[in-house]
């Protein structure tokens, strides 16, 4: 009996429609704090829970939500993702304080968890071709530009069209379309071999994100001499050293600390909670500036914004481009200086700055973001077995993730973050130019074997 035909195009469209959902809630929700905050009487805290509840959770469970996946049937665990997604939008327009947006927010995030990496894995087994498969991912890819494109405007017509509650409900139908089509048009699909869940690890990493978050949002109110943030701190540290004791005797453990060995995949880790960091502490902070302290209408705040996902959508395909044939070093430099000006510049933002500068800045975070993301990854799974290239995308992503709560959470916590901004594009350059140097390359490839790549140029070699 022939096996049913798969609409690879539907089921790529499907995916793609998965990340834009996902990556749309970071940015569309930050235009419409300023109005939450007004309904439901947020206090500044509660506006950094309802951005980082989401982004915690997406961090704390990506990888467990792959290998879940893996065992139990791609397609299933996506199709339960886009529902829970879609509760958790739903109720997200219901709440009626703020305490309840931010569980619903928690909901959704683990919805989204079952989506983005499950999409990617989806999209893998059904374009097998490795040419078919690249162009595939790559549009894939280029979604997350596509929607930090239309989350500020959509976002900014819907909050000064129909309230912030529209924001969220806008998922629902979206959503319910999906899980219709992929009941009809994808394949399931399983790993050949699953890993196996580590719970003990999983407990670990998030008690860790947590009480770091935690600790950075409460400091404001508190104070870092709190006993409360101490005490935060310090459990987030036994949970650091808990990891660093307990992964390494699993056979397949939640965080692959090995992989650390290499200095290009530890450096790429780095530099993807510095980036994501410091985009995350720009985008809270400017939505509310724009709104806040020019005055500007949800809607003006986000085509402020539409340089950043405009030029996103431009650079991210010619910085693919350049990261193959030349290697991640000079997009890496590039993203890391953007992202110095743009932090510096913007300590110098207020009321009356001509709004030319404010598009200007805008610019500089889009140039970054335009060239920071592909390189990366590139950096991460330069060196990798093929076996490992997966955990490696995965960690990477949470590193993206991880990034993004933080750069939030010190948005709050730190006064002038536009110097902590800069900080980060300072130390994205030079983490750039260590780990892509010959030197990189030579350790890594004493602790890894069995490399793909040359960790030193960047260039994979092509079978």
């Amino acid at each position: 009996m022939n096996a049913p035909r798969v609409n690879r195009g539907l089921v790529l469209a499907i995916c793609c429609v998965s990340i834009v959902l996902v990556v749309m809630d970071i940015s569309i929700v930050n235009v419409a704090l300023p109005s939450i905050r007004r309904d439901l009487h947020a206090s500044l805290a509660g506006q950094q829970w309802t951005i980082d509840a989401y982004t915690l959770v997406l961090a704390g469970f990506l990888v467990l939500a792959g290998s879940t996946a893996d065992r139990f049937g791609r397609k299933r665990v996506f199709t339960v993702g886009l529902a829970v997604f879609g509760a958790g939008s739903l109720l997200c327009g219901l709440a009626p304080g703020i305490g309840w947006l931010i569980a619903a927010r928690a909901l959704q995030a683990v919805g989204g968890t079952m989506l983005n990496p499950v999409a990617m894995a989806v999209v893998a087994t059904t374009y097998p071709a490795p040419a078919e498969r690249a162009r595939a991912i790559g549009v894939f890819g280029a979604m997350s530009g596509l929607a930090l494109v239309l989350g500020p405007i959509l976002g900014g017509v819907l909050v000064d069209a129909f309230g912030w509650r529209a924001v969220f409900w806008v998922n629902v139908p979206i959503a319910a379309a999906a899980i219709v089509a992929t009941t009809l048009a994808v394949p399931e699909s399983r790993a050949p071999r699953a890993r196996r869940f580590d719970p003990v690890g999983q407990v670990l990493v998030v008690l860790v994100l947590g009480c770091v978050v935690s600790a950075l949002i409460a400091s404001r109110d508190l104070g870092w001499s709190s006993p409360v943030v101490l005490g935060l701190l310090a459990v987030a540290a036994l949970g650091v050293a808990g990891i660093l004791a307990y992964e390494p005797r699993r056979t397949d453990p939640l965080l692959e600390l090995r992989l650390f060995r290499s200095v290009p995949f530890s450096a790429a880790i780095v530099m993807a909670v510095f980036a994501l960091c410091g985009f995350g502490a720009f985008l809270f902070v400017t939505t509310q500036y724009l709104q806040d302290v020019r005055g500007l209408s949800a809607l003006d705040a986000g085509l402020c914004l539409l340089p950043v996902g405009a030029l996103v959508l431009v650079l991210s395909p010619v910085t693919g481009r350049v990261v193959g044939t030349r290697g991640p070093r000079r997009p890496l430099v590039v993203a890391g200086i953007a992202l110095a000006l743009g932090g510096a510049a913007s300590v110098w933002l207020g009321p009356a700055t001509p709004l030319a500068v404010v598009l200007a800045v805008s610019l500089l975070f889009g140039l970054f973001l335009g060239t920071v993301n592909p390189p990366i990854t590139n950096t991460a799974m330069a060196g990798m077995p093929a076996s490992m290239a997966g955990v490696a995308a995965s960690l990477a992503s949470t590193g993206r993730q991880t990034g993004t709560t933080l750069g939030v959470a010190i948005a709050g916590a730190v006064p002038g973050v536009g110097w902590v901004v800069a900080g980060l594009g300072a130390g994205l350059v030079v983490l750039a130019l260590v780990s892509t140097g010959t030197g990189a390359g030579i350790i890594s490839g004493k602790i890894l074997p069995g490399k793909m790549s040359n960790a030193a140029s960047g260039r994979s070699t092509r079978g």
